[in-house]
């Protein structure tokens, strides 16, 4: 017989629940949502620490020390310094927003139902999807790309294809990731843990063919592109903001990994030895590269899938191309689907389920690339680049994000004092539909951080945007709570 109210049992310190009618009958509730068991929480600190290598190790972070050179005015020194310190900073809320996760069992978008309300949730998570989408669909581009260079390197007919080759390719790799996380969280966990190693050995064989054409101190020396005798403090923290914003996303939805970790000192460990250095190695490898890719092919090529198609030997670019399609792979899997798979849940778990909702978060991320695959196919005309794209609009989107995270924090830590209704966060009569402290300290920080495009006053607000937003945000939701529960402490006294 069907317990009619759920329990909840603690051990260790990690909370589960064994579900009764009152949670089951739910329409906020499905099995892919529920909270994991203690006994499902089974990814120690090496595979949290695989999980980081498999993400950082991909075409987006070879190319962020160019992107910081080229656009942000920034030397190669002083770029990578930015990528390092940006990926300690961002260390902080990772950690801490992975805490309840951890604790609770608990995905993203449930956790979010404490600070932004039951239904209001969605918001935020939608907010969140739609990045991750774009972040998904950039990513297949590139392992597209690198399937089809791998297929011309074993089939020389297949090189006659071109642009349809790629989107070939682009759907090939497409329809792998969905189905690698259709398959489950233990396949995700499988798959990094296979691929750290692998993609480990990547960066050090492209590190030993480039090292002799290229010299570390006139790489070093190279003169930074910004205005002779300006300051560099600006331009340096408007590019570590830009690269916090690199994982600004992850930072939001690390529940949905740290919900499976054995116990917070795994996740925490996992995540300080996996992120950090692998971010700062990989970057520190695309600059050499393409400081060195004239040498080796002829021209300047700023991504490695494009820079290894012009080795000669078709085995070498077939074995390369190959681990290129399991590094872009792991990335994509646990950076780009699984999030948006758990938000696009949220809207109405009864009715999407996992399945449901992996195909949805396809389909969107091939919408936002169909133009470059239109182009690809030769249907359209566009001077619109793909590097447009992921430098400009993905980056300053992810700023746009802080908020949420300081928000968060904040609801958690000092709002919960670490303490959630673990069955109240999937029934309608604990927490508010929506919650309007939460909207309020969103809307604010991003409403202040789009006027400051506008005025030459405020620039830094913009500049600063996932600093100046994540604090705010949760200054302005934590005195939104403590007003709020003023007139009721009031009362109860009386």
């Amino acid at each position: 017989m069907q317990q009619t109210r759920s329990q909840v049992t603690e051990r260790d310190g990690l909370y589960e629940l064994e579900a009764g009618s009152d949670v089951l009958d739910s329409p906020r509730y499905n099995h892919d949502m529920a909270p994991t068991k203690v006994r499902e929480r089974t990814w120690n600190k090496w595979h949290i620490t695989a999980l980081w290598v498999g993400m950082s190790i991909c075409v987006p972070t070879y190319t962020l020390g160019g992107v910081l050179t080229a656009y942000f005015g920034l030397s190669v020194g002083e770029a990578l310094l930015a990528i390092l310190f940006a990926n300690v900073i961002v260390l902080i809320p990772l950690t801490l927003n992975a805490f309840p996760g951890t604790k609770y069992g608990i995905p993203f978008p449930v956790l979010l139902r404490s600070s932004f309300g039951i239904l209001g949730s969605n918001v935020p998570c939608l907010i969140r999807a739609l990045v991750a989408c774009g972040w998904f669909g950039i990513q297949t581009m590139f392992g597209g790309l690198a399937i089809h260079l791998f297929l011309g390197s074993v089939f020389e007919g297949w090189k006659s294809l071109g642009g349809t080759g790629e989107v070939i390719g682009f759907m090939v790799f497409w329809a792998l990731n969905l189905w690698v996380v259709i398959r489950g969280a233990e396949s995700i966990k499988w798959l990094e843990t296979l691929s750290a190693p692998l993609l480990v050995a990547v960066g050090i064989g492209l590190l030993v063919w480039a090292m002799p054409n290229v010299s570390m101190t006139e790489l070093l020396a190279i003169p930074p592109k910004r205005p002779e005798g300006a300051s560099v403090v600006s331009y340096f923290a408007a590019g570590l903001t830009a690269m916090v914003g690199f994982w600004a996303t992850l930072s939001l939805n690390i529940p949905d990994f740290s919900r499976y970790a054995k116990s917070q000192k795994d996740q925490i460990l996992g995540q300080i030895f996996g992120l950090p250095l692998t971010m700062f190695l990989f970057a520190a490898l695309g600059v050499v590269m393409t400081a060195a890719s004239v040498k080796l092919v002829g021209v300047t090529v700023s991504d490695p899938v494009t820079l290894i198609g012009h080795i000669q030997s078709p085995v070498w670019v077939a074995v390369a191309m190959a681990l290129i399609i399991v590094a872009t792979l792991s990335t994509n899997t646990a950076a780009n689907i699984v999030s948006p798979t758990n938000d696009f849940q949220n809207i109405a778990p009864k009715v999407i389920n996992r399945t449901k909702a992996v195909l949805l978060t396809g389909l969107v991320g091939l919408l936002l690339m169909g133009h470059e695959l239109l182009k690809k196919l030769g249907l359209i005309v566009s001077d619109i680049s793909l590097e447009t794209v992921y430098s400009n609009w993905l980056l300053g989107y992810s700023s746009l994000l802080g908020p949420i995270a300081g928000i968060m924090v904040v609801d958690y830590f000092l709002i919960k004092k670490q303490r959630l209704d673990l069955a109240g966060l999937y029934r309608d009569d604990v927490y508010p539909a929506w919650n309007w402290a939460g909207f309020l300290a969103f809307g604010v920080p991003v409403a202040l951080t789009l006027l400051s495009l506008g005025s030459d006053a405020f620039s830094w607000f913009y500049s600063y945007g996932w600093f100046t937003g994540s604090a705010l945000g949760g200054v302005i939701y934590y005195g939104l709570c403590v007003m709020r529960a003023q007139p009721s402490a009031v009362k109860t006294a009386v």
